[in-house]
């Protein structure tokens, strides 16, 4: 039977129909869909301003929190940030470095060590010089303990040198060894020249005196002795308790001192409760330079006051805060939102703004976790799941086969 060319253009079109018909239609229903499309929005529940702490523009000053192993998050810092003269707070590197040789346990009482011509010596110049001391005789012994009191409670100089002499063999010894220690243990800038803090060129930062100042508070036998736990027994030596200051604003002076270079320094510490159910929070200050204490003394209470407000616990994200929206190609919308609270402390809060990392997906039940909202903070970066307000399901037929570009376009990317 012979074909016109009619029905040859009639079954072909056909067979072409039937083909793209068998083929289109497969294809659509069961292709790629695009990915929904993801627009970051701006939390209504942003994290309120940090709270500033006030800080004097005289000097050098440093606050931090520090935690149980010492190590410090600086808060704040106000006036100069140079490397700047910190008098007796040097003191504090006499009694770090010989605590990190020879280590004292808590309650121990040491070993004894001798009262020579030369401590004598010194307690005599210094005394002379209106300097701090502690009165000694030749001959007597000191428990390592009762020198550590006296260097730190009673900021005496003629202990500092003791001390230095019967660790290190010699003063200078000690500030050979100190230093080591100082840049060994990361404090690029910190300097010592002495065990006494006298000379001019002990200089450190103010985030350099804090992180100082972490590490004695974490020291369990410094600890102690500023907690006034004092030795009880037979020998035991009394020891003035001449740095403390401000203690009626919740302060524990760590030291304080005047020199002609340094002027005032003084190094704080003083633990800030916060709400019910968190953990109290140690903060370490240092103020070096400072003309006098009526500029020290109403910048300390403020802090103080203060630290008590920023301290607190804030939402910086927010369960079920929107921090963005999803598109789908066919009409399908939903929220973005946190599924946990996560909090930071007030000084801690407006840092950084916050970034979604979101899944590639197509479709989703409503509640599903599609990635995760990160809000940067000092303490580091602090995240929550994000999750569907709403589902983002499959568009259906009609679209599918009616929306064709969409996905031969997924066809193609794939």
């Amino acid at each position: 039977m012979t074909l016109s060319p009619g029905r040859i253009v009639g079954i072909s079109v056909g067979a072409l129909a039937i083909l793209g018909i068998g083929v289109y239609g497969p294809a659509m229903l069961l292709g790629p869909l695009p990915a929904v499309a993801v627009e970051p929005v701006a939390s209504a529940a942003a994290p309120p301003a940090a709270v500033a702490l006030p800080l004097p523009a005289d000097g050098a000053s440093a606050v931090a929190v520090v935690d149980p192993e010492g190590e410090t998050t600086t808060i704040a810092t106000g006036g100069s940030t140079e490397a700047v003269p910190i008098g007796g707070a040097a003191k504090l590197v006499t009694l770090l470095v010989t605590l990190d040789s020879l280590p004292l346990a808590v309650g121990a009482e040491g070993p004894a060590i001798k009262i020579g011509p030369e401590d004598f010596t010194d307690y005599l110049r210094y005394q002379s010089e209106e300097s701090r001391t502690l009165q000694v005789s030749p001959g007597e012994s000191w428990t390592q303990r009762d020198v550590v009191r006296a260097v730190l409670l009673a900021s005496s100089n003629n202990h500092a040198d003791t001390l230095a002499r019967w660790a290190f063999g010699s003063v200078d010894q000690y500030v050979a060894a100190a230093n080591e220690w100082l840049a060994a243990n990361g404090f690029a800038t910190a300097h010592v020249a002495d065990a006494t803090g006298l000379s001019g060129d002990n200089v450190a930062t103010a985030e350099e005196l804090v992180r100082l100042a972490g590490l004695a508070v974490a020291d369990p036998s410094l600890a102690a002795m500023l907690a006034g736990e004092a030795p009880v027994g037979v020998g035991a030596r009394t020891v003035p308790d001449v740095i403390d200051h401000l203690a009626d604003r919740g302060v524990r002076a760590i030291t304080r001192s005047y020199t002609d270079q340094a002027a005032l320094s003084f190094v704080f510490t003083r633990e800030i409760p916060v709400a019910e159910g968190g953990e109290a929070v140690r903060l370490v200050g240092a103020m070096t330079l400072i003309p006098d204490y009526e500029t020290l003394d109403p910048a300390v209470g403020a802090i103080a006051d203060t630290a008590v407000d920023a301290a607190q616990p804030v939402d910086v994200i927010s369960a079920g805060a929107v921090y963005g929206r999803a598109h789908s190609a066919w009409g399908d919308e939903a929220d973005l939102t946190a599924q946990a609270t996560r909090t930071s402390t007030g000084w801690q809060s407006a840092v950084g703004e916050a970034e979604l990392d979101v899944d590639p997906f197509t479709t989703a039940r409503g509640g599903s976790a599609v990635g995760r909202v990160t809000v940067p903070t000092p303490a580091g970066e602090l995240a929550s799941p994000i999750e569907l307000s709403a589902p983002i399901d499959d568009p259906g037929p009609l679209w599918r086969l009616t929306h064709p570009f969409p996905i031969i376009g997924e066809y193609l990317a794939g």
